[in-house]
């Protein structure tokens, strides 16, 4: 089907543009905002709590972001979002100039608010496309995180002294060419309006859409994956440049592979979920955060880290792309803003809580302990996935939607 539609790859092409520049940001703050945090903040503990801001600030978006779009359109929101975002950047660059942890904080958030309505790039393609594309569209869109990847901690190391005796701050000032070319992008590319069906369509009552096992497991996926991920990327920077003696550009470089190793994949996971389904796929996952932990356990040097961090990214890609498709398979289309913005709402406030507890283990505890603390996650959803595959097979296992479809 799509590669006879070339008016869906270009709108899916352009969305995917669209999440690389919003995610570039988000990767220069994972890259500088725990380091910066520990340059300003008193209690040195709470030197991931931009970070955690940064999730809050993305969990607090998703469900106003999604009913404002069901309102305004995609566009319009996503422009509006990117706004928020520029307000966020240039604010983040005057509270490292005048050395104010507390504004640092509050300008992430608004960075955290332009991700939250970034995170939508994805429902945004699964809405243009067929069904039978539903899956690769998704996964193509978070494609574009692969140059996300090398762009945000590029930019932070390069501009990090921009400003004299202010690391970090030109960077985020640099950040506001990516916004304008976002809302040059998103200018032509052609998003539908909100139908009839998602203005006044069939709604079930929230208990019935919640309490669905696949929305309930395919949540906890989402939830535990990314919780994970946030945990040992968050403490990363902190355990290579406080913890094991490594520089700043060290840190960048891994960084920056991890962020490819979240994104690279996605060229292909859709083709696998689609060949052997989301269940498979997210053991898989499971198994790649496992053997991440085990790698990090073995050593400190530049290549532990390195791979470890590639192995959470892809093992983060196969639970979130296969979380994100389950759950667009469970709400009618006037309840898709609902369910999309609690989806996010949970899933980005577990990873908040996450992040922030990676700082206090990390600063108080080690490393060891902050990647020990992933497994007992990872337990959890198997035990869902085990629960939703033999307590719920065949027709009892299809989410509501499914069944009547």
């Amino acid at each position: 089907m799509y590669k006879s539609d070339p008016n869906l790859l270009r709108t899916v092409f352009l969305l995917s543009v669209c999440f690389a520049l919003t995610g570039s940001t988000s990767s220069l703050t994972i890259s500088a905002s725990s380091l910066v945090g520990f340059q300003l903040a008193d209690n040195k503990a709470l030197a991931t709590l931009p970070i955690s801001i940064h999730l809050i600030g993305t969990m607090l978006a998703g469900i106003p972001a999604s009913l404002l779009m069901k309102r305004v359109g995609r566009k319009y929101g996503f422009m509006i979002g990117t706004g928020i975002g520029a307000i966020g950047a240039i604010s983040a660059a005057a509270s490292i100039i005048y050395a104010s942890f507390f504004f640092f904080c509050l300008s992430i958030f608004c960075l955290g608010t332009l991700s939250g309505f970034g995170q939508l790039y994805r429902f945004a393609a699964a809405d243009v496309a067929t069904n039978e594309f539903k899956t690769k569209a998704v996964s193509l869109v978070m494609f574009g995180g692969i140059i996300a990847g090398f762009i945000g901690p590029t930019v932070a190391s390069m501009a990090k002294d921009l400003i004299p005796n202010a690391q970090f701050a030109g960077s985020y000032l640099f950040v506001i060419l990516f916004f304008v070319l976002t809302v040059m992008v998103l200018s032509v590319t052609k998003l539908p309006k909100p139908s009839e069906a998602e203005q006044k369509g069939k709604t079930r009552p929230l208990k019935e859409i919640f309490s669905q096992p696949k929305f309930l497991v395919a949540v906890l996926t989402s939830m535990a994956g990314y919780g994970v991920m946030a945990m040992i990327m968050t403490a990363t920077p902190l355990a290579m440049t406080e913890g094991s003696g490594h520089p700043f550009s060290d840190a960048a470089f891994v960084i920056q592979w991890h962020v490819v190793g979240m994104f690279a994949p996605s060229f292909f996971t859709g083709s696998l979920i689609h060949r052997f389904g989301a269940v498979p796929i997210i053991f898989t996952g499971i198994l790649l955060n496992i053997l991440c932990v085990i790698i990090n356990f073995s050593g400190t040097d530049v290549l532990n880290f390195w791979s470890a961090l590639i192995l959470l990214g892809i093992g983060w890609n196969f639970m979130f792309v296969a979380g994100t498709t389950m759950v667009t398979e469970t709400y009618y289309p006037a309840e898709k803003a609902i369910v999309q913005g609690v989806n996010d709402f949970l899933v980005f406030g577990f990873s908040a809580f996450s992040s922030l507890l990676a700082g206090v283990l990390q600063t108080t505890m080690g490393w060891e302990v902050v990647n020990l603390s992933a497994i007992p996650l990872l337990g959890l959803v198997v035990i869902a996935l085990l629960w939703y595959t033999f307590g719920y097979s065949g027709k009892k296992g299809l989410s509501f939607v499914e069944q009547e479809i």
